[in-house]
Order: C-alpha cells, then sequence, then structure tokens
C-alpha cells in the first residue's frame, strides 16, 4: 500500500485494506518513501515491500503517480482508492475498497494499459546541493539522482539512457524568476522551434489534463497514444501545443544563451540542466498496468471536475443536455466504435 499519512480518510481506508488481506490470507506491506533520513528510489522501494503483485494506492492523484512509479518498476498491477479532490486517475472510492478487492483476487477485473515517458540526457541528472537544501524545507528529501540503464548504448548523439518513467509529464522550467530558460525544441531529430518561455513540458495523454491543461494544452484521451509538447508562457508568436506521435521523440536543449534549467519528472524535480545540456523524451517501451473494475467514463469525469454543465451555455434555454443518449450497443456497421452504454436505461429528455 501506498499512503497519503496526513489524510484520516487515508488511514482508516488502509486498515480497511489490512483487515481484508488478514482475512484472506493475502501478505500486506506498507512502502514508506523515506529511510533512515533519506529518500528511497522506486527499486528500493519495491524490494522492501516485497516484489508486491498489487499496489493500492489511497489518496489522491499524487498518491497514485507515486504508487505508479513503483509499479512500473515492477510491472505490478496498480489500483487507486480516491480520496481527492480533483481526481482523474484514482478507480474506487474509500466505501468500495473491499469490494474492489474481492474482484481483484477473483480476477473479475480488466487492465487499463498506460503509456508512460522515460528520457534520455547529455549528462546524468543531478540537483546541486544547495538547491536540494531548499527546496526540502518542509519536504523532507528529494528523489536520489536517477540511474543510467545498463546495456543500453550511450554515445554523443543518443545521450545516457536514465532509468526514470513518468506517468503525467517531463518538464524543463525556469530556475530564475526574472529569466525565463532558452530551449530548442527537436521532434524526431529536427528542429521545430526555439522558445522562450516559463517551461517547456511533454506530457501523455493522461498527462494532458494535468501540468498542461493548466498551461493551455488539449485535452486528450487515455486511451490514445501520442506526446503532448507544449510551451508555457512562451515569448513567441506561436503558442500552440504540438501533439506526436507516440514513436516520435521530442527533444528539448538549453540554448547558450539559457540560464540553467530544471528537470521534473511527475512533479518531482531530478536534475538541473546547464547551457549546452539536452533531454530526449520518448515513449518508454512498457506501460503501467492500472486495475479497471467498469466501463472507463473518462468524459464523464472531465465533465464532472470541470463542472462543464454548470457552464452559463448548458442552461441558457433551460434544457440542458442529457447526460446519456446511448443505452444500446451500436449496430453491426459501427461494431468498431467504443461507446459507454447503460443498459435498461432510458435516454434523458431533459
Amino acid at each position: 500500500m501506498v499512503v497519503h499519512g496526513g489524510w484520516a480518510e487515508a488511514v482508516e481506508a488502509a486498515r480497511a485494506v489490512r483487515a481484508w488481506c488478514e482475512e484472506h490470507g493475502v501478505r500486506c506491506a506498507d512502502i514508506d518513501v523515506w529511510a533512515e533520513g533519506r529518500r528511497r528510489s522506486a527499486q528500493e522501494e519495491v524490494d522492501a515491500a516485497g516484489d508486491p503483485d498489487l499496489i493500492v494506492t489511497l489518496g489522491g492523484d499524487g498518491t497514485f503517480l507515486r504508487g505508479a512509479r513503483l509499479a512500473a518498476e515492477h510491472d505490478a498491477l496498480v489500483l487507486g482508492v480516491d480520496l481527492g479532490r480533483v481526481g482523474f486517475l484514482t478507480e474506487v472510492s474509500a466505501a468500495t475498497v473491499r469490494s474492489a478487492l474481492d474482484a481483484v483476487r477473483e480476477g473479475r477485473f480488466g487492465i487499463d494499459s498506460r503509456m508512460l515517458l522515460t528520457l534520455r540526457a547529455s549528462c546524468r541528472l543531478r540537483v546541486p546541493a544547495s538547491m536540494e537544501a531548499l527546496m526540502q524545507y518542509g519536504r523532507g528529501p528529494l528523489l536520489p539522482s536517477p540511474q543510467v540503464i545498463p546495456d543500453c548504448q550511450v554515445d554523443d548523439e543518443w545521450g545516457i539512457p536514465l532509468k526514470v518513467v513518468a506517468l503525467n509529464d517531463v518538464v524543463l522550467e525556469k530556475l530564475s524568476r526574472d529569466r525565463q530558460v532558452s530551449v530548442g525544441v527537436y521532434v524526431s531529430g529536427r528542429l521545430l522551434a526555439s522558445y522562450s518561455a516559463d517551461a517547456l513540458l511533454v506530457a501523455t495523454p493522461t498527462g494532458s489534463t494535468a501540468y498542461s491543461f493548466a498551461a493551455g494544452g488539449p485535452v486528450v484521451s487515455p486511451r490514445a497514444d501520442a506526446l503532448v509538447f507544449t510551451p508555457v508562457a512562451p515569448h513567441m508568436a506561436f503558442n500552440r501545443s504540438v501533439v506526436t506521435a507516440p514513436d516520435e521523440p521530442v527533444g528539448l536543449r538549453v540554448l547558450e544563451g539559457s540560464g540553467q534549467a530544471a528537470v521534473s519528472i511527475d512533479g518531482q524535480v531530478r536534475g538541473v540542466l546547464n547551457p549546452g545540456d539536452w533531454i530526449g523524451v520518448y515513449a518508454a517501451p512498457h506501460r503501467l498496468r492500472a486495475v479497471r473494475l467498469g466501463p472507463m467514463d473518462f468524459y464523464g469525469r472531465l465533465r464532472e471536475r470541470m463542472r462543464l454543465t454548470d457552464a452559463p451555455a448548458a442552461v441558457a434555454d433551460e434544457t440542458p443536455a442529457p447526460l446519456w443518449s446511448v443505452t444500446t450497443p451500436p449496430p453491426g456497421d459501427l461494431a468498431h466504435l467504443t461507446l459507454l452504454t447503460v443498459p435498461g436505461e432510458q435516454p434523458a429528455t431533459g
């Protein structure tokens, strides 16, 4: 289990999980982020938990991201219990966690396969000691520096393969408040543009509703495979996101006239780049396997989280759109389409 210890609801839900495990003879362990005053790597956390088959996260999306990092490290399943406010990633409520565990134990579940990002870099990623001391204030130690993947080709053109995964995004951002970062952006090895911006990020479809969305990027279905490049507050006329194919890597090179830039992976600062350094972000060869207990209503969740039906236009003529317009499977000529249906429910009429 990965538990948000600061939330009483998460602590209580964790007790329910432990009780269920004891009743069914299932070994259960808490994955603790701290160890002897330092932050452990994902592999160390998984090893300490005893080679888990399922990782259950109890918290919000931030807690789920941490559990996803561990699950991806070991190819374990991950089940998110929703205790947050704007969750797009978690699957079940705390009230239904026992029935969810029953379903997993009995094999009554599907697998939601999500794209992950990884990266190569021109140099090892490290956070300077002075910066780490500042960032630790009130938060505890940072994650350790990313390890180099062994038995992979390393050269000047392709760089150093780093053992990192991102479910949401990889971000290159300025360190100085009064100075933007200047970055050359490359897609599939060809220069796209040079930007001066507060940050530049590469997101997965899962991460399209996180930082990229806040910066004006598109909402992308998590069932899609794509990379979303989004500049944050760029000083140029072209400020649009660019959506690339999953086999088209995005390169970010800090230009010579720029200041230093921080590299963040799913919101965690993992290193600092100097002018001339670069990172290449690409789809990881493996994917996250999340437990799915029912149809994924991503757009319904988007509607609720963003309060889209509360918009003035939604009720301007006092006849809001019905929430469900399809109750039966698609006809034969549309059988290749994926539609959410509600068996036995009549279409809403207003």
